[in-house]
């Protein structure tokens, strides 16, 4: 049999076989380039993509259904019709519509409303089918559409508005109230572009945690149909390909180093950064920044490569840090430096502004200092901190065999992505099993 689209098949039969089996008649459908957006006469709602030989093509084209769905009345006739696993002639019973890809994304709950204003404006009127109408002894009710529930939920209210005569005193609306554990869960479950009020909510804890629930699902499944990238993955690939395209040399140094490079980075066990550092056994630690590699990279290719030497990594980095919305024990860092001519603070404040403005991402720089370094360029966003530029050189260079001149920033690219993506906490953005690109997965 030939493989025909989604949008063919329901044209043809004016049906839908749900995943449970039930068989539905098919009110409206609605295509945009990839997916179909169908309305039965239940008034259940459903997006999909127009597939030839999706799990729903197979079971239209083969006509297989557990049973009819009690509230679509699916007419026993065209039941039968369907059950011949005969093709049907070529009326359309079902038109398809092609409408913007806007409208198309319109969040479901949107659409449900849509659909229940226009009932209540325009009731619906019979239609019949066509395949039906050149049978002879078919009962005129037999080829009437049938009214869908929606409609009959509206009937049912205006029927109650216009029999009970009664006044009702109007109940005032209870604040609901949370604890702070369900406080914290609702907040999990929130978008990143999404507010609460605590105080003006009205639905109790599981009705509201049930509706974000079924958005964040919605969420996740449109995500993997639409894009399928990580975000933390694809700013990587586009910080790279950024560097790569101004004259910058990408490396790759280890993440488990001596601790002796963390001395030579003024961090001795004396110190009180040094209890942020991860220890493996003795000698070795899990790198708590990238400037050790970059150090390194340096003195080897003084000699080598062209001046100024130029160099950057993105790469994972661990350090016990405190808890709070912007700090996390393992996190990614970007360290781009540029050693010899040219390495001016001049300099350093345009490569900033170019590499930030290509993320479109809003900064500040402030002028700072740190243990490490010494006098630094913080660069802000709406109070945090994204990165922390130097101007070199300074007294260390001299344990790495550096001697000249040097410009140098990292960025924590979790912190950029809740800059950019106007996250609600850097957790939403690094690496976790409890959200993806910023949503929550404990659902």
């Amino acid at each position: 049999m030939e493989k025909k689209s989604l949008d063919s098949l329901i044209s043809k039969t004016g049906l839908w076989v749900s995943r449970n089996g039930h068989l539905h008649s098919v009110r409206n459908c609605e295509t945009s380039q990839k997916y179909l957006r169908i309305t039965m006469d239940c008034g259940e709602i459903i997006k999909v993509r127009n597939s030839k030989s999706s799990r729903s093509a197979r079971s239209l084209r083969n006509r297989k259904f557990l049973k009819p769905c009690k509230s679509c009345r699916v007419p026993d006739e065209k039941i039968k019709e369907f059950s011949k696993k005969t093709s049907y002639k070529d009326e359309v019973k079902v038109t398809v519509k092609v409408i913007p890809s806007a409208q198309f994304n319109s969040p479901i709950k949107d659409i449900q409303n849509t659909v229940l204003r226009s009932e209540t404006a325009n009731p619906i009127t019979p239609v019949s089918f066509p395949q039906l109408q050149d049978e002879p002894d078919i009962q005129k009710t037999d080829v009437i559409a049938p009214i869908s529930v929606l409609q009959q939920n509206v009937n049912k209210q205006n029927f109650s508005k216009t029999t009970n005569t009664e006044p009702k005193q109007q109940v005032k609306s209870k604040k609901a109230e949370f604890t702070q554990i369900q406080k914290n869960r609702i907040l999990s479950l929130l978008g990143p572009d999404e507010m609460i009020s605590f105080s003006r909510e009205k639905r109790s804890f599981k009705e509201l945690e049930s509706t974000l629930q079924i958005q964040r699902k919605k969420d996740l499944v449109s995500m993997y149909e639409d894009s399928r990238e990580n975000l933390l993955g694809k700013l990587e690939r586009t910080i790279t390909e950024f560097f790569v395209d101004i004259g910058f040399l990408e490396i790759k140094s280890p993440i488990l180093i001596p601790f002796e490079y963390m001395e030579r980075m003024g961090v001795g066990e004396d110190k009180k950064l040094s209890e942020q550092i991860f220890r493996v056994g003795d000698n070795m630690c899990l790198r708590p920044m990238l400037a050790p590699g970059l150090y390194n990279y340096l003195r080897k290719f003084d000699n080598v490569l062209s001046d100024p030497v130029r160099l950057f990594e993105i790469g994972p980095c661990y350090r016990k840090e405190s808890d709070g919305n912007s700090h996390l024990e393992e996190f990614t860092m970007l360290n781009f430096c540029q050693m010899g001519s040219k390495c001016t603070k001049k300099n350093l404040e345009y490569l900033i502004q170019d590499f930030l403005e290509s993320l479109d991402i809003e900064y500040e720089l402030v002028s700072d200092s740190c243990m490490v370094y010494g006098d630094t360029i913080d660069v802000m966003h709406k109070g945090m901190e994204l990165s922390s530029a130097v101007v070199g050189p300074v007294p260390m260079d001299m344990d790495w065999g550096i001697d000249k001149p040097w410009i140098g920033a990292g960025f924590g690219l979790e912190r950029l992505l809740k800059a950019k993506y106007n996250l609600k906490n850097i957790n939403r953005a690094g690496r976790s099993e409890s959200y993806y690109n910023g949503i929550s997965t404990n659902l």
